[in-house]
C-alpha cells in the first residue's frame, strides 16, 4: 500500500526531474526569432525563407554554434507594425528567443528596431530598406544587411546621369522607403546636374496602384526620364499599363529592385526592356560563391534562388558568424562582435560597419532585357556597397550615438 507521503514525494521527484529535462533540451538549442511579412509580401519572402532554412541546415550540419544547434521560431507580422512589436513581445517572453531577425517593409523594421532599443535584445534587420534603422534612429543592438536606400539609389545615380535626361518624372510608394529613395534620388541627382527638372511626383499607396491614373499623369508631364522605386504587384500593373499606353516608348527608366527574380519574373515576356536596374542575374554571375549557393539551393528545392533567398541565406550566416565571435548569446556582447564582422556571402565577403551597424553588401547594376520569353539583366556589374556608403564625418552626423 503507497503511503499519501510517498506518493507526493514520487510525483515531486517525476515533475522535478521532467521540468530540469525539459530545461536541459531547451540549452541544446540557441533560439532565434525571426519576423516577416509573408502572407503580404510572399515573392520576395518565399524565397527567402527557404535561404534562411539552407542556411540553417549547414549551420547545424557543420556542428551549429558554441556547442548548440540554432533554432529559428518564425512568425507573421501581417505587414502592421503594431503586430510586429506584439509577435515580437511573444518570441521573447513566451518562446525565449534569444536573437531576433528578420523584417521586409521598412515600417515594420523601424518598429523592431525600435523593440530591440527598448528591450536590449539583439535584432539583424535583414531586408528592410529604410536609412532611418542605422542613421536616425539607429542604435546599439540593430544592425542590417541589405544596401540600404541611400546605398541603393547612389548605385543608380552614375547610371541616370550618363542618360543626359533633364525632365524627370517620379514614382514611388507612398511610404518610408520610397520617400526616402525620391529623397535621395532628388538630392543627389541635383547635386551632379543643378538644371534637372522634376516634372511629376506620384505618390502612390503601397499595395494599391491606380495604375491607369499613374501612367496617364506622367504621360502628361512629358519627361524625359522616369525614376520608378514601385515594386511587387505594383510593380507589375505599372509596367503592364506603361506598356499598353506606350509611356515607356523612347523614354528612359531608371528603376530600384526592378531586376530582382522576385519582382521581374511574374511579368514573364511583358518585362521591360532597356530599364537600368538593381537586381539579381543569378543565372550568369560565374563566382565560385554564387556558383556553390545556387548549386545548393536548387539541390534543396529544385528552383532556383531569387534575391529574397540571397538575403535570408546571409542573414543567418552573418548571425552564425556574430556568436560565434561573441562566444554568447547576450546582447550587449553580440552587438559588439558585429562591429567588424565580416561574413562570406553568395555575393562574396562582406562588413559591418562600426561606424553605423550596416553592412558592405552590394548590389548588381544593369539594363533590362527579355530572353525566352522572360526577363534578364544584361550589361551588369557588381558594385561593392562600401563605395557608395557616406563617409564617417556624414555618418556621424546622422546617426546618434548609441
Amino acid at each position: 500500500m503507497t503511503t499519501r507521503p510517498g506518493w507526493i514525494s514520487r510525483l515531486t521527484l517525476s515533475l522535478t526531474l521532467s521540468l530540469t529535462a525539459l530545461g536541459a533540451a531547451a540549452q541544446e538549442t540557441i533560439k532565434i526569432g525571426e519576423i516577416n511579412s509573408y502572407k503580404a509580401q510572399p515573392a520576395f519572402l518565399g524565397p527567402y525563407k527557404n535561404g534562411w532554412n539552407l542556411a540553417l541546415d549547414e549551420v547545424n550540419a557543420a556542428g551549429g554554434v558554441l556547442g548548440k544547434k540554432l533554432e529559428v521560431v518564425s512568425r507573421d507580422d501581417n505587414a502592421n507594425p503594431g503586430d510586429t512589436v506584439r509577435v515580437a513581445q511573444e518570441l521573447v517572453t513566451g518562446e525565449g528567443v534569444q536573437v531576433l531577425f528578420g523584417g521586409f517593409l521598412s515600417n515594420t523594421g523601424l518598429a523592431l528596431a525600435d523593440y530591440a532599443k527598448q528591450r536590449h535584445i539583439f535584432f539583424l534587420a535583414a531586408e528592410p530598406l529604410t536609412d532611418k534603422i542605422v542613421w536616425a534612429d539607429g542604435n546599439k543592438y540593430t544592425y542590417r544587411l541589405r544596401p540600404s536606400t541611400y546605398m541603393q539609389v547612389a548605385m543608380l545615380v552614375p547610371e541616370a546621369l550618363k542618360l543626359h535626361k533633364k525632365r524627370w518624372a517620379l514614382v514611388y510608394p507612398n511610404y518610408e522607403y520610397g520617400q526616402s529613395a525620391v529623397a535621395t534620388f532628388k538630392k543627389l541627382m541635383q547635386a551632379a546636374q543643378p538644371d534637372i527638372e522634376f516634372v511629376s511626383d506620384q505618390a502612390t499607396p503601397l499595395g494599391n496602384l491606380d495604375a491607369g491614373a499613374v501612367t496617364q499623369a506622367l504621360a502628361d508631364a512629358k519627361p524625359d526620364a522616369i525614376f520608378n522605386v514601385l515594386f511587387g504587384a505594383d510593380l507589375g500593373k505599372f509596367v503592364r499599363q506603361g506598356n499598353t499606353t506606350g509611356l515607356f516608348k523612347d523614354r528612359s527608366v531608371v528603376s530600384l529592385l526592378t531586376g530582382e527574380p522576385d519582382y521581374l519574373d511574374p511579368l514573364g515576356a511583358e518585362a521591360p526592356t532597356g530599364w537600368i536596374v538593381t537586381g539579381y542575374p543569378w543565372y550568369s554571375i560565374d563566382t565560385a560563391a554564387n556558383k556553390k549557393f545556387v548549386d545548393a539551393y536548387q539541390a534543396k528545392y529544385h528552383d532556383y534562388p531569387r534575391l529574397g533567398s540571397v538575403v535570408g541565406y546571409s542573414a543567418l550566416m552573418s548571425l552564425a558568424d556574430g556568436l560565434k565571435k561573441a562566444g554568447s548569446t547576450d546582447p550587449d556582447k553580440l552587438a559588439a562582435a558585429f562591429k567588424g564582422l565580416n561574413v562570406d556571402t553568395p555575393f562574396g565577403p562582406i562588413t559591418y560597419r562600426a561606424q553605423d551597424n550596416q553592412s558592405t553588401m552590394g548590389a548588381f547594376v544593369g539594363v533590362t532585357a527579355v530572353k525566352d520569353g522572360k526577363g534578364v539583366m544584361t550589361s551588369y556589374r557588381y558594385i561593392d556597397g562600401a563605395s557608395v556608403q557616406p563617409s564617417d564625418a556624414e555618418v556621424k552626423k546622422l546617426r546618434p550615438a548609441d
